[in-house]
């Protein structure tokens, strides 16, 4: 893999969904050390610190039943607008969480810099949800609505444009926990998804190769979105959300291994990390691993 200058972009988000300790993500992946793992491959590293999130009193806005509608807007605003920069510095951005609301900052930022950004959604669930169809009103269930154009208006056009990625640039792979309205967009936007049924079924080798071919001809970066509840929780304990049968450790590494071949990845986030819920920072341990993997780490 040809080295690359990695900006680390930290985003202490818990204000996406309800569980406390998610915003001790960036700190918990630094701790298991990303930084180290990364410079040992050849990459050059910079650090960029924290967003900074503002922790106002949990509510639901007066005309809606998003929850922390202004906050999310406002630290999502902050972090499209770091990540543009980075992007326009030619640097890969490396984004830390916090929970997957985080999202619509990563994708509002990067997608400023391309014309056709594809995007690789590795996670439990869709993220589809929009204020009419979410049963919970988190808005970390609606970052993949929102980048499509999909939701509040004031999340849908931060940095001033929507929408972000085409349906048809999207592929979600470990999908096994989708609300009815989510089932209902992929059909009608066609978006490409990989459940848990085609990954067993086809094995994560095809899944993995399928995607890539889907995306390259017709794509002019990508980004990746992992969220750690797209494992199983055997392997990645510490989230917010966990759904059992899900994706192993082993196949994750495959996956990510494949990517890092392919040379495909423009961005990457990997979210949802909860050192609250975890055991013994296993989970952010296994981040570490994975984008260890995602940046060209071999056994031989």
């Amino acid at each position: 893999m040809k080295k690359k200058n990695i900006a680390l972009v930290g985003v202490p988000m818990d204000l996406g969904q309800m569980r406390r300790g998610v915003d001790m993500g960036p700190s918990a992946i630094r701790y298991a050390g990303v930084i180290e793992r990364l410079e040992q491959l050849g990459h050059t590293v910079e650090d960029l610190g924290d967003i900074r999130i503002d922790q106002p009193e949990r509510e639901h806005t007066a005309d809606t039943n998003l929850r922390n509608l202004d906050a999310v807007v406002k630290g999502s605003t902050e972090l499209a607008t770091t990540v543009r920069s980075v992007k326009e510095k030619g640097d890969f951005p490396l984004i830390l969480g916090g929970d997957h609301s985080i999202a619509i900052g990563s994708l509002a930022g990067i997608s400023k810099r391309y014309e056709n950004l594809g995007v690789i959604w590795y996670d439990a669930h869709g993220d589809l949800n929009t204020g009419e169809t979410s049963p919970s009103g988190n808005i970390h269930g609606m970052p993949l609505a929102v980048s499509l154009g999909i939701g509040h208006p004031d999340l849908v056009n931060i940095l001033d444009y929507t929408p972000k990625v085409k349906p048809e640039n999207i592929v979600i792979i470990g999908a096994r926990s989708l609300d009815e309205g989510e089932r209902e967009l992929i059909k009608e936007r066609g978006i490409r998804v990989y459940t848990m049924h085609e990954i067993d079924r086809m094995g994560m080798t095809k899944v993995i190769e399928e995607s890539i071919d889907y995306l390259k001809g017709r794509t002019d970066g990508v980004h990746l979105s992992l969220d750690l509840d797209g494992l199983d929780p055997l392997d990645a304990p510490g989230v917010g959300t966990p759904v059992i049968g899900g994706i192993s450790y082993r196949e994750s590494h495959l996956a990510m291994e494949m990517l890092a071949e392919a040379d495909l990845l423009t961005s990457a986030e990997f979210v949802e990390v909860n050192p609250i819920l975890d055991e013994k920072n296993k989970t952010a341990k296994v981040a570490v691993a994975l984008m260890g993997s995602l940046f060209g780490e071999k056994l031989l």
